[in-house]
């Protein structure tokens, strides 16, 4: 079997274990579409005056696809390689003949297709219940996601070095994500001349909020795709790399 061919393999094993775990199902794919259908609702009316005044769900509904890839790739990713690691799964995955990159390409391939289906799901959504209009900028915000979804399959690898266990792995990647995620802008519009936004634009949240917006900005232009913004999350993603090479570990942790 060629590596092509045991890697796509590998995906689709991913992705059957990933779709059987209802828990993890949920959660990745249901809790984006959740916050939705609660805020779109109820700021359905609502304009942003400092985006030149578009609607609040034409603003909110790339963030959401942000929050969900987010979710798919360094929440999912984080927790369940503790948790594999913490229940010898990763010991047992390293003593057989399948190469550890392939393993690792399993996993982040998955990511990226659970990502691209949650875009598809949030854009339908949006666009037939919330009035979103989805300028031709396809391929941009193909690229926006896939960057994205690389960059925080990264950080969520390198978080999982630095987690001691599988019970605590919830709470650690909660507390490193949620505060990040509410001054990034994720569930309502900062003023990027705030103190909390300068903060924001140190992280990598903001910039991909940023980075899926304007493949759905109506006075954008090009194709989608904000390079700024990217560059900043390839940063963060080269960290995650790095902390994620050194530091990841096969075995559970001793004592």
């Amino acid at each position: 079997m060629t590596d092509a061919a045991l890697t796509l393999r590998q995906v689709r094993f991913e992705q059957k274990q990933f779709f059987r775990n209802p828990a993890s199902a949920f959660f990745a794919m249901v809790f984006p579409v959740m916050f939705l259908v609660i805020f779109g609702s109820i700021n359905r009316s609502s304009t942003i005056a400092t985006l030149q005044g578009i609607a609040f769900n034409q603003f909110y509904v790339p963030a959401i696809i942000a929050f969900g890839v987010i979710g798919a790739t360094y929440t999912n990713l984080a927790i369940a390689m503790s948790i594999r690691r913490d229940l010898g799964v990763l010991k047992r995955m390293r003593a057989t003949p399948l190469p550890a990159w392939v393993f690792i390409s399993g996993v982040i391939g998955n990511a990226i297709v659970v990502s691209l289906i949650l875009t598809v799901l949030t854009t339908v959504i949006g666009t037939l219940f919330y009035g979103v209009s989805v300028p031709e900028r396809e391929l941009g915000l193909a690229i926006d996601v896939v960057v994205g979804a690389l960059v925080f399959c990264a950080l969520g690898l390198a978080l999982a070095t630095v987690i001691p266990n599988g019970d605590a792995a919830p709470a650690i990647t909660n507390f490193t994500l949620l505060p990040v995620v509410f001054i990034s802008g994720t569930f309502g519009y900062i003023d990027p001349s705030s103190t909390i936004s300068r903060i924001a634009d140190l992280f990598p949240v903001k910039h991909f909020n940023q980075a899926v917006f304007a493949a759905f900005d109506p006075h954008g232009s090009g194709i989608g795709v904000s390079w700024r913004d990217l560059a900043v999350m390839g940063i963060w993603g080269v960290f995650g790399v790095v902390v994620a090479l050194r530091n990841f570990r096969w075995e559970p942790r001793r004592g």
